[in-house]
């Protein structure tokens, strides 16, 4: 029978969170983040960054880790996208991060709950050359991170991590901080004067505006199938590509990569129906 001690300890166990970073204005992330179908809140984060802030509930009412349903996310987001998406995320064991960036097989790093490092060290250098960080100012600080630090817990080296990515252009709004609850974010989101609820609207609506994204040029530079000779033959290797990770998802009950695998065959059927209603000349 547990103690008083321990439910008081279970009860002070810092809550989940997480936050999804996208190189992109919020024109351009709100299409697309409508398919992940979770609500959302989308702000501005620095001249060409954008941050969804999720409920948590995938996580918060499900049995799925954080770290796995945000990287489902992540790569979800990044595919067919020119930009990368940032997944920040901890638990009461751990923070980490996971880059995605298109088809490439996304980059991760994993802090313990009392900072001890965990993750490879070239995951570090292959995260600053995705992002374009500076390879040895950045490197040197972003090194830091992977060594023992007594003083520096799980979610001080978060934000060691957003402070390096400040000289990226990352600029999180007020009160957004890495190691706070879905609750906390969400409440700070709210308060933001330039945010956006992103709910799920079913798939005719979300078909329907992401077509008007692509009719009205805001999509087009992510979506190189928009107005070029292989638009076919990418719309069809992403539904191929979409079919298993769907699939996988579904049988493995992750909605992360169920979400990524969706997103990738509607991209695919998108693809394809805009070659039939929208022929290029």
């Amino acid at each position: 029978m547990p103690t008083e001690e321990s439910s008081v300890a279970r009860q002070a166990r810092p809550a989940p969170g997480a936050l999804l970073l996208c190189r992109a204005d919020p024109e351009s992330v709100a299409p697309v983040a409508r398919l992940l179908r979770e609500d959302m809140l989308l702000a501005p984060a620095g001249g060409e960054w954008s941050v969804l802030v999720p409920e948590g509930r995938p996580w918060l009412e499900g049995d799925e880790p954080i770290d796995r349903v945000l990287t489902g996310w992540a790569t979800a987001l990044a595919v067919g996208a020119p930009w990368p998406v940032l997944a920040l995320w901890w638990d009461a064991d751990r923070a980490g991060y996971t880059l995605a960036s298109g088809f490439r097989r996304p980059v991760g790093y994993v802090w313990l709950a009392n900072g001890t490092p965990v993750g490879e060290d070239e995951a570090m250098r292959s995260f600053a050359g995705r992002l374009g960080l500076d390879p040895v100012l950045d490197m040197q600080a972003l090194d830091e991170l992977t060594r023992p630090d007594a003083e520096a817990d799980g979610r001080a080296r978060m934000r060691g991590l957003v402070a390096v990515l400040t000289r990226a252009g990352v600029s999180l709004p007020d009160g957004l901080a890495p190691g706070d609850s879905a609750d906390s974010l969400d409440a700070a989101a709210r308060a933001q004067p330039h945010i956006r609820l992103i709910e799920w609207w079913g798939w005719r609506e979300a078909f329907r505006a992401e077509l008007d994204a692509v009719e009205g040029g805001r999509l087009g530079p992510w979506l190189p199938w928009a107005a070029g000779p292989k638009a076919r033959a990418l719309a069809l290797a992403q539904i191929a590509t979409g079919l298993p990770l769907a699939a996988w998802g579904l049988r493995h009950h992750s909605g992360g990569w169920l979400a990524a695998g969706t997103v990738l065959l509607a991209h695919g059927v998108l693809g394809l129906a805009y070659e039939t209603v929208r022929p290029l000349d």
